[in-house]
């Protein structure tokens, strides 16, 4: 910071006091004494996690295809939560009040009808319009053409050809499961089985949809090329599935036997217990069904430990119940921790010691997960974002956990989690990619070519490095006393900043909803990186963020900017948890005297809730652009009392100098 700015900042402390004291230490305190009620016992924290009427309708339908007893009362509830969240445009859609979505709806009207809802009562008649009006079913995505396949509504023609044999590829050949995400990897191992062995669903209702189809189903084909695909790619690739078509039925039945055990190898090595292999629905609900179709009752221990395991996903109310796409536990503990420590106070060290506490053995010491085929020569030793999913842990977790648990030795002088942190550190440090970047899981994970294979129509089979987590892997490293000037590995990071910011100023986020989001991230890098609040790349992002600005004080920004043809942030109603971002990123660099804070802050106290907390039925986080989006019930509970907090403790110093890496 500069002489003249610091002058500037010292000289306007009428307008860094807009927002009375009063007020402000009222909703911190009321805020923390909220967020200490949702403690669990031991201290953790979890918060619900939804996404859209796809898993629940998935869920439903998982149990008729099994041919599982009816529970009416689970039903009924899910079918309350269905018809809730169906939209005015007639379906349903990925995110609060948002656009119909084809597959959504499908899944949600089958899964209703499967339920007993009458097919002419006023709900499903307006659904069924709204989907014939688009085309009808046959614009499903591949996931749900799955699932209409294996229930007998489609014939298997209209999916993409799986060859199991992919097991048994080498590294080198173009597709590899090494060569894709974990998400695409675990989903797909067990799924390739069933497309192999192709079973039918018991369906003992005898329900289907073909009244949500302009044609014949089972005349329908393989899908259209998706928005994001290359033509010269999938006319390739379509030509390939049609040759595999061909060949496929033609492949020996001992060939196909050593790649359906490689397939099975590969999920028992990873099952996880009943968190599940990934610990995320979608590849535990086919490891389900594909022991089904494999012979195994519901009593052979590894399908019983996972159907167990999707029954913990369940959020279950006295009206409504959903199915959660996984759980946040040791994200929501992290995140937690940072705000109680910067609300400060012995009650909020005390619990958020006890938060980190329950951190440390979580960490991953002993499995080397599938990012080690890249990089086998680094030691594990990452949280993952679950209770427990070893093979898998992340790169976005670790950063936040180490930067929680060096904040807490900052505050204490505890020597407590110093091992836990070194470790954390050398997992990121051997995880960067060749182009300076981070991403979530893996390492170098660029085959863009990939995301063109017909299976790929949701455009999300890769990980690469992206800027929110590249942000937090920069933040951590300069936390610990890195900078760009005297690390070549964050020198690298900056510079793929540098590359990757937009015209307008902003940076793209991959797992939070979007450009506030990875604006925030990398400015909090950057602040800590040593990168200059006067590098006019971070000028270009703090006039961006001051712009976008809501004339209710808040800021705001829904899933529509994940469209491919991106022009600028379109006006969206204001959140706390994204107000609460903008707030963060623009102090990290300098701007805590700006007017602009203060209105932020304004916002926030203004629709805090009586309880403490803020409510929030807007969508804020990303599962997978423009396919899968998530609602974290935590954000608008911490993300507010931290920004809170971070403006108070700004405005109680003499710098104005934000010191840690978030």
């Amino acid at each position: 910071m500069t002489a003249d700015m610091s002058n500037d900042i010292h000289s306007s402390n009428s307008t860094i006091g807009a927002a009375p004291d009063a007020g402000l230490e009222a909703s911190i305190a009321s805020a923390t004494r909220a967020l200490l009620d949702h403690r669990q016992p031991d201290g953790h924290w979890v918060f619900e996690l939804e996404a859209d009427g796809t898993i629940p309708s998935e869920y439903v339908l998982l149990r008729h295809h099994l041919g599982e007893p009816v529970d009416g009362v689970l039903e009924a509830k899910i079918a309350n939560y269905l018809r809730r969240t169906q939209g005015a445009h007639g379906g349903w859609a990925l995110v609060h009040d948002g656009e119909f979505d084809m597959s959504a709806s499908v899944k949600a009207y089958f899964a209703l009808k499967m339920i007993g809802e009458g097919v002419d009562a006023p709900h499903m008649v307006r659904a069924r319009e709204a989907i014939r009006a688009r085309g009808g079913a046959v614009n499903s995505n591949v996931f749900t053409r799955f699932t209409l396949a294996m229930f007998g509504v489609l014939t298997w023609k209209a999916v993409p050809v799986l060859p199991v044999e992919i097991m048994l590829l080498p590294m080198w050949s173009p597709f590899h499961l090494n060569k894709i995400s974990y998400w695409a990897r675990t989903t797909m191992v067990p799924l390739m089985v069933l497309a192999a062995l192709k079973p039918r669903a018991r369906n003992r209702k005898g329900v289907g949809i073909d009244e949500l189809f302009l044609q014949d189903p089972r005349s329908i084909g393989m899908t259209a090329k998706a928005p994001h695909q290359s033509w010269s790619w999938f006319v390739l690739f379509r030509a390939l599935d049609g040759v595999l078509r061909v060949v496929e039925p033609l492949f020996p039945n001992r060939l196909r036997q050593r790649a359906i055990d490689a397939a099975l190898a590969f999920t028992e090595e990873r099952l996880n217990g009943e968190d599940g292999m990934g610990a995320i629905y979608p590849p535990m609900a086919n490891i389900v069904m594909m022991y089904d179709a494999l012979g195994k009752g519901p009593d052979f221990p590894p399908r019983a430990v996972t159907r167990r395991g999707l029954d913990k996903l369940l959020v279950v109310g006295d009206e409504e119940a959903y199915c959660q796409p996984c759980v946040s536990p040791v994200w929501d503990t992290t995140l937690t921790c940072h705000a109680m420590l910067e609300a400060g106070g012995e009650a909020n060290l005390t619990a958020a010691k006890q938060g980190l506490d329950w951190l440390v053995p979580k960490q991953v010491l002993d499995v080397k997960g599938d990012w080690a085929v890249k990089r086998p020569e680094v030691r594990p030793g990452g949280w993952a974002f679950q209770y427990n999913n070893a093979h898998y842990p992340d790169l976005d977790d670790t950063a936040v956990v180490v930067m929680s648990m060096d904040r807490m030795k900052r505050e204490t002088g505890t020597l407590a989690y110093d091992a836990a942190i070194a470790r954390g550190r050398e997992w990121i440090e051997g995880m960067q990619s060749r182009d300076g970047g981070w991403a979530a899981f893996d390492v170098d994970n660029l085959e863009y070519y990939l995301n063109n294979i017909p299976f790929s129509d949701h455009g999300a089979l890769l990980d690469p490095p992206t800027e929110d987590v590249t942000g937090r892997c920069i933040s951590m490293l300069a936390q610990l006393g890195e900078t760009a000037a005297s690390n070549k590995q964050v020198a690298a990071a900056v510079e793929y900043l540098r590359r990757t910011q937009l015209a307008e100023g902003s940076w793209y986020g991959r797992w939070g909803m979007n450009y506030i989001y990875g604006t925030w991230s990398v400015l909090c890098a950057l602040n800590a990186a040593g990168v200059s609040h006067q590098d006019p790349m971070v000028r270009k992002a703090i006039d961006w963020l001051v712009s976008i600005q809501n004339e209710d004080g808040g800021w705001g920004e829904d899933a529509t900017t994940y469209r491919l043809d991106y022009r600028g942030l379109q006006p969206a109603p204001s959140t706390a948890s994204q107000t609460a971002w903008a707030l963060l990123g623009l102090m990290a660099v300098g701007e805590a005297e700006n007017p602009v804070i203060a209105r932020g802050v304004e916002y926030l106290i203004a629709t805090q809730s009586e309880k403490g907390l803020w409510d929030e039925q807007r969508y804020t986080a990303t599962g997978f652009p423009r396919v899968f989006y998530l609602r974290y019930h935590g954000y608008p509970k911490f993300f507010p009392l931290w920004a809170l907090a971070r403006y108070r403790n700004l405005r109680n110093t003499n710098s104005r100098v934000v010191g840690v890496g978030m």
